[in-house]
């Protein structure tokens, strides 16, 4: 028979949130990090700013080895009651691509025409400025 996991209120692990005291929530699962703050190649600051959340979308962007998860088995003392997630947290996830809102990539291509646009515009007074000012000193130099 398997031992039971603890499961742990957002609450209940949202008061683990400091140096001393130091849970995070990764994946459902609940780790007390607290005697790792000192060797996380991060630094400590890192994980006691994942505290009071779902810090899932900060692990992931990081990028971590194999060998740093296998590692977090070392940490882990229960799961979250994902129903005790307040909902700022956990709309923290990204949305899945067929959920994207319709106006991204509309925006985004315009953003892109932006790119080009400007530095044109830009250009183009610069040319308008330069003949202008050609044009107004030979202007003045014949008179």
């Amino acid at each position: 028979m398997g031992s039971k996991t603890k499961t742990f209120t957002f609450e209940e692990v949202a008061k683990h949130n400091h140096r001393k005291d130091c849970w995070i929530i990764v994946k459902g699962k609940v780790y007390d990090v607290t005697s790792f703050l000192d060797d996380h190649p991060g630094g400590d600051e890192v994980l006691v700013t994942a505290t009071e959340k779902d810090a899932t979308t900060d692990f992931e962007d990081i990028g971590h080895s194999e060998s740093a998860i296998e590692s977090m088995e070392t940490y882990f003392v229960g799961e979250v009651d994902t129903t005790s997630l307040p909902a700022k947290v956990t709309n923290n996830t990204p949305l899945p691509p067929t959920q994207a809102p319709v106006h991204s990539n509309q925006s985004s291509g315009f953003v892109k025409i932006l790119q080009y646009l400007v530095p044109l515009l830009i250009l183009g007074l610069a040319f308008a400025l330069q003949y202008y000012g050609k044009k107004n000193n030979s202007t003045k130099s014949e008179n």
